[in-house]
């Protein structure tokens, strides 16, 4: 992957194709959750597929050691969308805040927002899927790092970790590994940047471009329940469900998610594409 140095800020990025810009927020765990739209030639065909690593992830990096907010990862990522010369994008993000507040934050420069199930702290669910999570939570506490990220991504996916484990690493090779290394990055400050995180009907009232919620009909009832209040909060909604799966839906039927995404984002084309330039 290509590196920049933004304000002692360095973030791995890589882009694929050609056409409009599509940013790619991956979820805390799994730095590369994207890789089956990174990699897809279909969508490389008509966009430019932008995926980076967020600070703490693999080889990201930023200055000082305290929890990284959110609002300074969406900001983040609107340095590095102008850094390559993209002033307009399509921005997807899988089980992530970044995203929305990076709409927020940055409304002209997010030109569509496609979420797949974003962890919504409001959500009525969101204290019974903690309960759930609890156990792994006091697994990293105790200093059981890979125990920890296993638990969690049991819980979170809603599959026994052997089930999840090899759902990932066929759809993101190497995706297991790499979360187990960056198990303190999730936990102490992912999460806690999370639970420090402000969104609400106040917030999403700011939000002007059209939005495709993507969930899957086996998900954890947080996540059904965040796709709701996107509902009731979102003006310019749509809908892509996908059936038989849980949270990690692009990588349990990618084609399925692929062909819904891609035929949403061809129906809400950029007047102008946005140009990207890769510096020397």
């Amino acid at each position: 992957m290509d590196k920049v140095n933004i304000d002692g800020i360095e973030l791995e990025y890589e882009v694929r194709g050609a056409g409009e810009p599509v940013l790619l927020v991956s979820t805390g765990p799994i730095a590369d959750s994207f890789f089956p739209f990174a990699s897809d030639k279909a969508l490389q065909q008509r966009y430019r597929m932008i995926a980076y690593h967020q600070r703490g992830q693999v080889g990201s990096r930023g200055p000082g050691s305290g929890v990284v907010s959110v609002a300074e990862h969406a900001a983040d990522a609107a340095a590095l969308l102008r850094h390559i010369g993209a002033t307009r994008a399509h921005v997807a993000g899988h089980g992530t805040a970044i995203a929305l507040q990076l709409a927020i934050a940055e409304p002209r420069l997010v030109h569509t927002l496609v979420l797949l199930e974003p962890p919504l702290t409001a959500a009525p669910g969101a204290g019974a899927f903690f309960e759930k999570a609890g156990p792994a939570l006091a697994a990293y506490a105790a200093g059981d790092r890979e125990g920890a990220m296993a638990q969690f991504l049991s819980i979170v996916s809603g599959l026994d970790w052997e089930s999840c484990r090899a759902v990932i690493d066929e759809h993101v090779p190497g995706g297991v590994a790499q979360a187990m290394k960056d198990v303190d990055t999730f936990f102490g400050g992912y999460l806690p940047a999370l639970g420090q995180w402000q969104f609400g009907a106040p917030q999403a009232a700011t939000i002007a471009a059209p939005v495709l919620s993507v969930l899957g009909t086996n998900t954890d009832p947080w996540f059904r329940d965040g796709h709701e209040l996107l509902h009731a909060w979102l003006p310019r909604i749509s809908d892509c469900r996908v059936e038989g799966v849980g949270h990690l839906l692009h990588m349990q039927r990618p084609e399925r998610v692929l062909a819904g995404v891609g035929a949403w984002l061809a129906r809400h084309p950029m007047a102008e594409a946005s140009p990207l330039r890769h510096p020397a």
